[in-house]
C-alpha cells in the first residue's frame, strides 16, 4: 500500500455509499470490514463490491485470480463489536441523522484503538456537532465521498473545531493513494460541495416548476453550456429527491430561505418519485 498508512479499514454502513467506499479501500490493498446489520443490504453490498472489484481489475489488466485475492481481504459483519481492534481508519456511512451518527460514532470509538482515525461520510451535518460526544474529537473529521465512488475524483475533507491538523494531513495522503483528489473545508452548513450543488439544483427545480424549460433542456443547458458532466435535475435524480429535500430543509434552517425546498420537490417526494432508485423523478429511468 504505497503512500498509505491505513492497512486495516472498517466501513460502518453497507448501502450504496458504504459499499463504494469499501471497494476503494479493497483495491488499494487494505483489509476491509463492512458493518451492516441488515442481511439483505449486506448481501447487496457484498455483490456490489465484488462486481466493482472485478471491473477495476479488468481495467487494470488483472485476471480473476487477482480479483479473488483482493476480495479475500473483505469481510462483511453484522455488529460493531466485530470491527478489528487494530483498525487504522473507520468510516461511518449510515443515514444522515444526527442522533444515529453520534450514537454509532461513539460506539465505534469504544471499539477501536486511540490511534485510529474516525471519519463520517456526512454530506451536510456539522462535523463539530458529531464530534461533540467523542472522547477523541481531534482524531475525527468529515470524509465526504461522492456517488458513484469508483468513478468520482473528489473527496471533501471537513475539519471540525477540534480536528488535529496532523490527522488531516494523514487523510489527504490516503485520498491521494486512492487515486482521488481532496479539498479541505472548515465545518460550515453544507460544506462546499453540498451547498453549491444544492443551490444550483434548487434553482433548476424552480425553473422547471415555473415552466421555463423542460427538464431535459435545463440539464442540457448546463452540460453543453458549462461542461457539467450531468445536469442539475439529472443529478438530483441520481442523488435521490428525498436526500436533496432533507439537505435543503437542513440548510434552510441554518442559512435561511434561499434554501427553502420548492413545492414541486416536496410533492414528488410525497408521491414516492425519488429519482433513479424508484424509476422516476424529474426524468423517467429505465430499470
Amino acid at each position: 500500500m504505497t503512500g498509505s498508512w491505513a492497512r486495516t479499514v472498517a466501513v460502518v454502513g453497507g448501502g450504496q455509499m458504504g459499499a463504494g467506499i469499501a471497494h476503494a479501500f479493497v483495491v488499494l490493498g487494505a483489509t476491509v470490514t463492512v458493518v451492516e446489520p441488515d442481511s439483505d443490504t449486506a448481501g447487496r453490498a457484498e455483490q456490489r463490491i465484488a462486481t466493482d472489484v472485478s471491473r477495476t481489475c479488468a481495467k487494470r489488466g488483472l485476471d480473476e485470480d487477482e480479483a479473488a485475492a483482493q476480495l479475500a481481504r473483505l469481510r462483511i459483519v453484522d455488529q460493531l463489536a466485530l470491527i478489528p481492534a487494530d483498525s487504522d481508519l473507520v468510516v461511518e456511512a449510515v443515514p444522515e441523522l444526527v442522533e444515529l451518527k453520534t450514537a454509532v460514532l461513539g460506539a465505534i470509538e469504544q471499539a477501536v484503538p486511540a490511534t485510529a482515525v474516525l471519519a463520517s461520510n456526512t454530506s451536510s451535518l456539522s462535523v463539530t456537532e458529531l464530534a461533540s460526544r467523542l472522547a477523541r474529537p481531534g482524531r475525527f473529521l468529515g470524509m465526504h465521498f461522492f456517488n458513484p465512488v469508483p468513478a468520482s475524483a473528489l473527496v471533501e475533507l471537513v475539519t471540525g473545531a477540534r480536528t488535529d491538523p496532523g490527522v488531516v494531513d494523514q487523510v489527504r495522503e490516503l485520498v491521494a493513494a486512492l487515486g482521488k483528489e481532496s479539498i479541505v473545508v472548515d465545518d460550515s452548513p453544507g460544506f462546499a460541495t453540498s451547498r453549491l450543488g444544492l443551490a444550483l439544483g434548487l434553482e433548476a427545480i424552480r425553473m422547471y416548476e415555473a415552466g421555463v424549460a423542460s427538464a431535459r433542456d435545463l440539464d442540457r443547458a448546463m452540460v453543453l453550456g458549462y461542461r457539467h458532466p450531468v445536469g442539475p435535475l439529472e443529478l438530483t435524480d441520481l442523488v435521490g429527491l428525498d436526500v436533496r429535500l432533507a439537505v435543503a430543509e437542513h440548510l434552510q434552517g441554518e442559512l435561511g430561505e434561499r434554501f427553502a425546498p420548492p413545492e414541486l420537490l416536496r410533492r414528488l417526494v410525497a408521491e414516492g418519485k425519488l429519482g433513479k432508485k424508484t424509476g422516476e423523478g424529474f426524468h423517467v429511468w429505465d430499470s
